[in-house]
């Protein structure tokens, strides 16, 4: 997992009518991934309704895309929380279920200082040795994690070893760029931005789109690690509006109504999480077919 590069599929958690995990669709969407080139997935996170889910179905949800993934493509476990305790717990629990790396959410809703940020991360990375990810989410959070902070966890810990950068502020992502340590990079979190935040020397993306799209938002990830700017640039053109219409409504609302039309699962949400408007959904249908998706 150190300086790892290309695309990170942050998966979706499919559910039943019920609302108990669907993982036969979950294996399914696994399969699409691996066939499809990506070079992991990321289980329980923000995709993948992470904050609706108990930490039992978690670990059942970590483990079945572990056993399932059978080493052919990295897996990345959602363990991060508000409770560095709870946090710690569970990327404990991780590791010993064979994670490859974990993400780690800023806490939210408490709103620590940046000293207090620096502690939290500090304390995960030394009582759990397996590779970490900063995972610096504002709109969610209401907590950003400056780059001098990130650079700081960094340099005293050397199992974490990347950040996905979600702020959409691409100044403090090429400032973490710039003084990063050797052994830290920096991931995309926003899809839209992949290609100018590799084109400023990160490596990647946790992406969203790559869950329904994962050939071409793949392609487009290696075009610009390779420097064929180009064609990364016209996978972006034709990929944009998709990734607008991603956040029509609240992700992944849009993404699990997708992945249904494409006949990959149930468009089947937790409250509050409630399935997109009937004007939504016509939108969506158009920019598929627009854009060939489906």
């Amino acid at each position: 997992m150190k300086n790892f590069k290309g695309t990170a599929t942050a998966i979706v958690t499919p559910f039943l009518s019920d609302e108990s995990i669907d993982f036969p669709a979950l294996a399914r969407l696994i399969e699409f991934q691996i066939d499809n080139g990506v070079e992991a997935i990321v289980a329980c996170g923000s995709t993948g309704e992470a904050a609706t889910l108990s930490r039992e179905e978690k670990v059942s949800v970590i483990r079945f895309a572990i056993e399932q993934a059978a080493g052919r493509i990295k897996v990345i476990a959602g363990t991060g929380s508000n409770d560095t305790r709870a946090s710690i717990s569970l990327t404990r629990t991780a590791k010993d279920l064979g994670a490859d790396g974990v993400l780690l959410v800023t806490p939210y809703y408490n709103k620590p200082t940046q000293n207090g940020l620096f502690e939290h991360f500090r304390a995960i990375a030394e009582q759990v040795d397996i590779p970490q990810i900063i995972y610096n989410v504002p709109g969610r959070t209401a907590t950003n994690i400056l780059a001098e902070t990130q650079i700081r966890i960094a340099e005293c810990s050397t199992n974490v070893v990347a950040t996905k950068e979600a702020s959409a502020n691409l100044e403090q992502m090429s400032e973490i760029i710039r003084n990063a340590p050797a052994h830290f990079s920096l991931l995309a979190g926003d899809d839209s931005l992949a290609l100018p935040i590799i084109a400023c020397g990160g490596t990647g993306a946790i992406a969203v789109i790559s869950n329904y799209a994962p050939k071409l938002f793949g392609d487009l990830v290696r075009s610009a690690l390779s420097g064929d700017f180009a064609h990364s640039r016209e996978l972006l053109f034709r990929l944009l509006p998709m990734m607008q219409v991603n956040f029509v409504e609240s992700n992944p609302i849009p993404v699990k109504y997708i992945l249904a039309e494409m006949g990959m699962m149930q468009a089947q949400y937790r409250l509050p999480l409630t399935p997109p408007t009937e004007q939504s959904k016509a939108k969506i249908r158009l920019v598929m077919s627009e854009c060939g998706i489906g």
